[in-house]
């Protein structure tokens, strides 16, 4: 019988996900707004980047697994790598949101390839292993599917942490004080000169009741927004007509420092993930080792792993639906900023789609064993695709429908990662029962390929859509041009893709009532290696 995983070791491992998620989607909800919008990159470099950086991942993620598989200490296989990536992930996570105001176009685009390529390597080394310690931690696949349940639970309460804190810690840390002069045109309508000692090249102004519009005096090219992002030049008043509130003085007004509250925010969160990494690190346990009679042989594991029809469908499907879920969480800041006009109510609309992640995370292991784990998942793919279109058709003031149709969506969304992390063991076991062979580490490279190659290829999705929509974070007009192509990016596209997935999903071969009988038989083949081990 598989030895039975205790409550605190399942926590402590849900820990390493909320790191990972931490880091994830702090890349992945935030990268691209802070690229264009502070940065300063155009879109289409922005997308050549993430999809360039992401050309090594394929060698690189295999790598790591075959590295994970021979890695050989006192504290196992893959538990090492928990503890010697912590920092360095911090590190690197903080380092991406760093943006020196003297640099040019060509040295920023230069930094921000270096820094991001480092970010997925660094991360491969953390998370491949993460990733296999699941499968080492029982041989009993339905005890996996618990353990992954709070996997995902610790990955969405990570996610909730950075997406529903990140804005306004920004907001914090990046507030800026200036000198505001109010004169009151009409009731609800004022001129007001913004002037500061000092520059900030990149400061955001708006109320602090989210609902005045502003338009820049002197430039003929703006036009009315709810909040505006300009550059402070020291000693020069910069002028702004606002309208839409009543009694507004110079303490309504709420400027930020985007520069200086990305980077100091972040740096804040890379802390609480290296913290979690030691916790997962110490608290949690490897359990099932590869076949006492298995040989090393490398050119054995890789032709395993591309016969392996469920992790090669798995890998397939695993790309798609990365895809769809970043391509969703990086558009969110850009519709909320741009669509919306209240940037930080995507805060609170994370918020609420991660407390709907964590419903759907933990609601994943009684409705596979209701419906079995490939049914669920075709389910969950078309059910949030469905829904999901329907922002298409939300207009910017529709905001309750807009948290409605999200939390819906997120809620089915939800179990695609909790089930597929879980059907990758299945695959490893599957391997082992046929082939009499294990490759736990180079089985689950195709964990992190997928979600970094998918999130590479949503972020350029992103990018060129709104390249081809002409889109500048730092042109209004411009950005109210590229509307109809955020519409679509929240909406049309990412369902397409998810439709395309549980098509794919449907060939997947492994049944419950077959993975049932593979552990079965694997362990009664332990048990057996054991006692002749003993003999």
């Amino acid at each position: 019988m598989a030895e039975k995983v205790s409550l605190k070791e399942k926590i402590a491992y849900a820990l390493g996900d909320a790191s990972a998620n931490i880091a994830w989607r702090g890349v992945s909800s935030f990268l691209i707004i802070f690229y264009t919008d502070v940065f300063g990159l155009a879109p289409g470099i922005v997308a050549t980047l993430m999809l360039v950086a992401r050309t090594s991942d394929g060698v690189s993620d295999v790598l790591m697994g075959v590295v994970g598989d021979r890695t050989k200490s006192n504290a196992g296989k893959f538990r090492p790598w928990i503890l010697w990536t912590a920092i360095p992930l911090g590190v690197i996570l903080s380092l991406l949101y760093i943006c020196p105001e003297s640099w040019s176009t060509n040295m920023k685009i230069v930094y921000a390839y270096v820094t991001y390529i480092l970010f997925t390597l660094i991360y491969t080394a953390n998370n491949i292993p993460y990733g296999a310690l699941m499968a080492v931690m029982t041989g009993d696949d339905r005890e996996r599917t618990s353990i992954g349940s709070f996997r995902m639970v610790g990955a969405f309460a990570g996610g909730m942490l950075v997406q529903g804190s990140l804005l306004f810690l920004v907001a914090y840390f990046g507030n800026v004080n200036p000198t505001i002069d109010v004169q009151q045109l009409e009731s609800d309508k004022y001129q007001i000169a913004v002037s500061a000692p000092s520059d900030v090249q990149n400061a955001r102004i708006q109320t602090e009741n989210g609902i005045a519009q502003f338009l820049m005096v002197g430039n003929e090219k703006d036009s009315l927004t709810v909040g505006k992002s300009f550059s402070i030049q020291a000693g020069v008043p910069t002028v702004f007509q606002v309208e839409g509130e009543e009694n507004i003085t110079a303490d309504s007004f709420t400027i930020i420092n985007q520069r200086q509250g990305y980077s100091k925010a972040i740096s804040t969160l890379s802390i609480v993930l290296i913290l979690c990494l030691f916790i997962t690190f110490y608290f949690t346990k490897e359990r099932v080792t590869p076949p006492a009679s298995q040989k090393t042989n490398l050119a054995n594991d890789l032709s395993d792993l591309v016969q392996n029809k469920p992790w090669v469908i798995l890998l397939v499907v695993g790309l798609i639906f990365n895809i769809y879920n970043n391509m969703k969480q990086g558009i969110t800041v850009i519709y909320f900023t741009h669509y919306i006009h209240n940037q930080l109510m995507a805060g609170g609309y994370m918020t609420v789609l991660m407390l709907a992640s964590i419903v759907g995370a933990a609601a994943t292991t009684p409705l596979s064993k209701m419906f079995g784990k490939k049914n669920l998942f075709i389910g969950a793919l078309g059910i949030t695709a469905i829904i999901n279109s329907l922002l298409h058709f939300c207009g910017a003031q529709d905001t309750v429908a807009i948290f409605c149709i999200g939390a819906l969506s997120e809620c089915a969304a939800a179990i695609l990662p909790t089930l597929f992390f879980t059907m990758l063991g299945d695959a490893a076991d599957y391997s082992e029962y046929v082939n009499h062979r294990r490759a736990t580490g180079l089985v689950y490279s195709a964990g992190s390929f997928a979600t970094k190659f998918g999130g590479g290829i949503a972020g350029a999705i992103i990018g060129y859509v709104l390249g081809m929509y002409n889109y500048n974070g730092q042109d209004s007009v411009a950005i109210q041009g590229a509307i109809p192509g955020i519409i679509n990016l929240m909406s049309i596209i990412p369902a397409a893709i998810a439709i395309i997935g549980a098509a794919v999903m449907v060939m997947y071969p492994l049944s419950q009532e077959k993975m049932d009988n593979i552990t079965n038989t694997l362990n009664e083949r332990r048990k057996l290696e054991g006692s002749n081990a003993t003999a």
